[in-house]
């Protein structure tokens, strides 16, 4: 029997577009933004890599939609691409339906059919659909050439990496929400000793504040050399 298919999703309270880093990516959202209203593309496929914030803004996009009133699904093909496809049906009713990393299930026959199925039946019907992948669509090793046809028809957007200068003022936009202050010395600092993903330096300031808070100290720079310091000595061990 084809599984059932869960009636709700979990929406994340912290990733709506308020909360989302732009940088050089606005007209992106924008986009995103006008597909959902309904005054603009009626699908669009998302790309970017790993830690740019795709399904951050897939979520957005399903937050957006309700403060629209219209009825909006998220849901994460690779989480359940080894479930069968037949959980897809059904969901062509909603407003708004968000998939994301769609490269999860690309080359399985089964999944590519109830996909393209998905989009036909959603599309017909008005609905605004929004994709998400690491991998352009003609990037992707399509094995259905009708799927491939309609993944890339309608808007392709790539994200934008972030520059070092956007990666400060995202920690200083990221601090903010979370209530406290960096200055632009620490943001710098921290960017230069931490060449990571983004999404990493939102844990290492999630870290950076609950040491703080415990040592009653200010976010300096002096404190981090020391916290950090203090790290390495501990690893090492």
């Amino acid at each position: 029997m084809p599984e059932q298919f869960p009636l709700h999703f979990e929406f994340l309270a912290n990733q709506t577009f308020n909360d989302f880093f732009a940088g050089e990516n606005q007209p992106i959202i924008e986009q995103l933004k006008q597909c959902v209203q309904g005054n603009g593309e009626q699908k669009i496929f998302l790309c970017g890599k790993p830690g740019q914030g795709k399904s951050h803004l897939l979520q957005a996009c399903c937050h957006y939609a309700q403060h629209n009133e219209k009825q909006s699904f998220y849901f994460d093909l690779a989480r359940y691409a080894r479930h069968q496809a037949a959980i897809l049906q059904g969901i062509d009713t909603y407003d708004v339906v968000c998939l994301d990393n769609v490269d999860a299930i690309i080359g399985h026959k089964r999944w590519e059919q109830a996909l393209d199925e998905l989009m036909k039946c959603h599309c017909e019907k008005g609905h605004q659909l929004i994709l998400s992948s690491m991998y352009l669509p003609n990037h992707l090793d399509i094995k259905n050439t009708q799927l491939k046809e309609h993944l890339n028809w309608g808007l392709i957007l790539q994200l934008k990496t972030l520059i070092d200068t956007n990666n400060i003022d995202a920690l200083i936009f990221k601090a903010d929400l979370m209530g406290f202050e960096i200055s632009p010395q620490v943001g710098r600092f921290l960017v230069i000793q931490h060449q990571t993903e983004l999404h990493e330096l939102w844990d290492l300031l999630e870290e950076i504040d609950r040491a703080s808070l415990a040592a009653k100290r200010k976010l300096t720079v002096p404190f981090l050399k020391q916290l950090f310091q203090v790290t390495q000595v501990a690893e090492n061990r």
